[in-house]
């Protein structure tokens, strides 16, 4: 893969600017009082999601952010989890925290989320913001979402008339991307169709998509018959796919098959370097959002 291709949107390299643009703001921010405060929460020993959370981390540490990791075992009763959920939520010393996702069996997710303030909810996923984006008046928006309206934006995609096509109906990216993009705000104002598991013709959705933004899960389900000449393609998967040939026995591989669907593009995202380094940006961005909003500013 040529990240110099124009067609290749640079995720990685967008995601490093914008960090550098949230880092000069919170250290102006920060000036004669304290820095803006992160704290993300996670259960259990999943490989992929430890090395996730501790980039947030480290990211943090790039914007001017105060964080901490707070590691718990996957046993945690789910009561001792929504006490230290109700800690964060009155600790004035804190202006944003997640709990990474997802939570072991035992412990329910939608309940989780529900209990995180939504003043303090930078994920973007408590019911109140999601309920405000629906409003067209966002607080919050979940970190993904954001992420790709943000890509949208720098590389000029027009979304007003354009056919927009989500594959996927999560609360974290399907719904509320489709909620922006046929929004009024900036990167709105398309005809969005969504489709999931029951979808009859997904290939025939997808092939009228002017914009395809793929949350399915299932490596490279997008192939290039699946996709209209010139159509922007954004692949959020992110699936670990068998491959002795690899040190690790597999590699990554996004929703979309890029080889077969590159040549047919004006634009389109790879995995990785694409939407994964823009939703951590995005949540430093939430993270300096509710800093300000806790203190007025």
């Amino acid at each position: 893969m040529d990240i110099r291709d124009e067609r290749i949107i640079d995720g990685k390299a967008t995601a490093k600017s914008i960090v550098e643009e949230i880092g000069e703001e919170a250290e102006k921010f920060s000036r004669g009082k304290r820095a803006p405060s992160l704290r993300v929460i996670i259960l259990g020993e999943d490989p992929a999601s430890r090395v996730y959370v501790r980039n947030k981390i480290k990211t943090a540490k790039k914007c001017n952010i105060e964080s901490e990791l707070l590691e718990l075992p996957d046993d945690l009763e789910e009561g001792e989890l929504f006490d230290i959920i109700e800690d964060f939520n009155s600790d004035s010393g804190i202006d944003g925290f997640m709990v990474q996702l997802p939570l072991p069996a035992h412990i329910n997710e939608n309940e989780v989320i529900r209990r995180i303030s939504p003043q303090k909810d930078v994920d973007g996923i408590h019911p109140f913001n999601l309920g405000m984006m629906v409003e067209g008046n966002p607080q919050f928006i979940p970190c993904t979402p954001l992420g790709i309206t943000e890509l949208l934006k720098r590389y000029r995609v027009r979304t007003e008339g354009k056919k927009a096509v989500i594959i996927g109906r999560s609360i974290i990216v399907g719904k509320p991307m489709a909620l922006i993009l046929s929004s009024k705000l900036e990167q709105g104002n398309a005809t969005v169709t969504v489709c999931h598991s029951r979808t009859p013709d997904i290939e025939k959705e997808t092939r009228e998509a002017d914009i395809l933004v793929s949350a399915v899960g299932k490596p490279e389900f997008i192939t290039g018959d699946m996709v209209k000449e010139d159509a922007v393609v954004i692949d959020v998967g992110v699936n670990r796919v068998e491959d002795t040939s690899r040190k690790k026995g597999y590699r990554l591989a996004g929703d979309v098959d890029f080889q077969s669907v590159l040549p047919r593009v004006s634009l389109i995202t790879p995995v990785p370097g694409g939407v994964g380094p823009m939703t951590v940006a995005m949540l430093m961005k939430n993270t300096l959002k509710a800093a300000k909003m806790a203190s007025g500013s």
